[in-house]
């Protein structure tokens, strides 16, 4: 009897599309990718709200769901209303503790609502919002991932990330982090599969690491 195919379902970073997983292949005999992508938010919506909205273009059973970043921070709201057959986290954080305390000050002092969203038509703003880097050597590069310029989506990206209150995770959740990254610094994430040398940009120039390994991951 013919084994069912696995689908795994990939969310980008913020402001980031699909393509930053264009390199990502996993064996097409044991599973199938579908590629995720923001949307606008609609006035007031809520993380929880936006992550129901999300989960109706997930149309299998018990998919596995992998998160960059903000993706990564987004597939856990969306695992609290169906069921999952892995949960995979790159880049991301799994509760407020792992957050850099900048994040959590803002919170409390409200420093991100002035925050120059304004310019994002400006690719160098955008990749220090999303990617926490300039894109001085790679500015085609970042042309074709950052994708999501709306003034309304990023301000509420920054603000459901600073707001963000989970203190407790998944259990089964997975965490893959490299130890160089700068949005969110590898000190404070607790329990991951590390990854030497690894930046917050990992998912697009690690792409090798991630093909050679996801597969055991997910079946593990």
């Amino acid at each position: 009897m013919r084994q069912k195919k696995i689908h795994v379902y990939l969310m980008p970073g913020m402001a980031a599309n699909s393509a930053i997983f264009k390199n990502i292949r996993l064996p097409q005999d044991q599973f199938e990718i579908h590629r995720l992508d923001w949307f606008v938010p609609d006035k007031g919506m809520t993380l929880e709200a936006y992550a129901r909205k999300m989960n109706t273009l997930i149309v299998h059973e018990n998919p596995v769901l992998i998160g960059v970043s903000f993706g990564g921070m987004l597939i856990q709201e969306m695992a609290k209303h169906i069921p999952v057959r892995k949960l995979i986290i790159i880049s991301s954080v799994k509760q407020r503790s792992e957050m850099p305390k900048r994040l959590i000050f803002a919170n409390y002092t409200r420093l991100h609502k002035i925050l120059p969203t304004g310019m994002v038509n400006n690719l160098d703003v955008l990749a220090k919002f999303a990617f926490g880097e300039t894109v001085t050597q790679r500015l085609e590069l970042y042309k074709e991932y950052l994708a999501v310029k709306d003034k309304y989506y990023l301000d509420w990206s920054i603000d459901q990330i600073v707001k963000w209150k989970q203190t407790e995770h998944h259990p089964d959740i997975v965490h893959i982090h490299g130890d160089k990254d700068i949005v969110f610094p590898f000190q404070y994430i607790k329990g991951c599969i590390p990854v030497k040398n690894g930046t917050h940009t990992m998912i697009i120039h690690r792409y090798k690491w991630f093909n050679e390994r996801l597969p055991t991951i997910i079946l593990d």
